[in-house]
């Protein structure tokens, strides 16, 4: 694993990428949490942070409102954001892609084209939830689910950026 480069060191930022299916509620709020962790700790001039769905369904849209107001409750805006679908570039440009469960991981490895040097891998991986290996689609569900996402993908950005650091 690569660690954050140093105050004066001249290398590159690490840069993640987190995925969904659409690009509006998991990958969005993922990318805002480790946003705010990556500020939170000083960091952000070592890490570039996006986001992108396996699927076009909603590019240029804003993340859902739900999870933009989950969001907000724990002092993460997402509201600048707008969805987009990975492409094959993104293999090349990001050290690390991160789904947010087993079939957008699949659809990434389906995708990731000869060569690619991005580390894929679920997100989940670098959490400490022993309940919980992927984070669920909130779309169809309550606030609860918005609010158990919000805590899935928090702790498991918490444990990246620890060993990303």
């Amino acid at each position: 694993m690569r660690n954050a480069p140093s105050s004066d060191d001249d290398r590159r930022p690490i840069r993640v990428l987190f995925v969904c299916m659409g690009n509006i509620c998991r990958s969005p709020t993922a990318e805002g949490v480790f946003r705010h962790h990556v500020d939170a700790s000083g960091l952000s001039t070592h890490f570039e942070i996006d986001s992108a769905g396996t699927h076009a369904y909603h590019t240029g849209d804003a993340p859902d409102p739900r999870s933009q107001a989950k969001a907000l409750e724990h002092d993460v805006d997402l509201s600048n954001q707008r969805a987009r679908p990975v492409t094959e570039a993104d293999f090349g440009n990001f050290d690390w892609i991160l789904a947010m469960d087993r079939d957008n991981l699949k659809s990434l490895e389906r995708i990731t084209p000869e060569g690619a040097t991005a580390q894929v891998s679920l997100l989940l991986e670098h959490g400490t939830s022993t309940e919980f290996d992927e984070v669920p689609d909130p779309y169809y569900g309550g606030a609860r689910g918005f609010e158990l996402v919000y805590q899935l993908i928090d702790d498991a950005c918490s444990g990246l950026l620890k060993k990303l650091r």
